[in-house]
């Protein structure tokens, strides 16, 4: 079954008789699995991996480093179900280290994601600091490699 899950993983678009397939299994019982996965919240969804930079949308990502004073019966869990409700929060990991949690938002420019770390994040009960890091480039997600343009695709500004 572990093996259904990680080619799901890997490209979720898979028709169920490949999946099967690939696993082992008969196409029944991967819809069987694959439906009680998705009943038992053990599949949290499918998204595709999009490289923006290729359609030209202009965003900006940072990863935030958070460090936080954990609750006394909760521990970091109530401070962070406060932050991952955000809608600009599209990941957020607790860490071991010199920081405690890791947040991964997106905004349309700079100004957005500082008055996001400014006026939502830092002010939370709990949150002892932050420090933003702004991801300049994207090499690889998910075990996909991001691959440069072909030079006829590129833009070039001559002076």
């Amino acid at each position: 079954m572990e093996k259904l899950l990680e080619l799901l993983e890997q490209d979720c678009t898979m028709p169920i008789s490949a999946l099967a397939s690939a696993a082992g299994m008969t196409e029944a019982e991967a819809k069987v699995a694959v439906k009680q996965y998705e009943d038992d919240r053990t599949i949290l969804g499918y998204q595709a991996i999009i490289d923006w930079d290729r359609v030209r949308k202009e965003t900006v990502t940072a990863l935030i480093e958070v460090n936080v004073t954990p609750q006394s019966i909760d521990g970091f869990d109530r401070i962070a179900e406060r932050i991952y409700q955000y809608d600009e929060v599209e990941s957020m990991y607790l860490m071991s280290g010199s920081f405690d949690l890791t947040v991964i938002i997106s905004g349309r420019t700079l100004r957005e994601v500082a008055q996001f770390v400014g006026e939502r994040l830092a002010p939370i009960q709990g949150v002892t600091g932050t420090a933003t890091h702004f991801i300049l480039k994207k090499y690889k997600e998910k075990h996909l490699v991001f691959r440069p343009q072909d030079p006829e695709e590129r833009e070039y500004i001559f002076v």
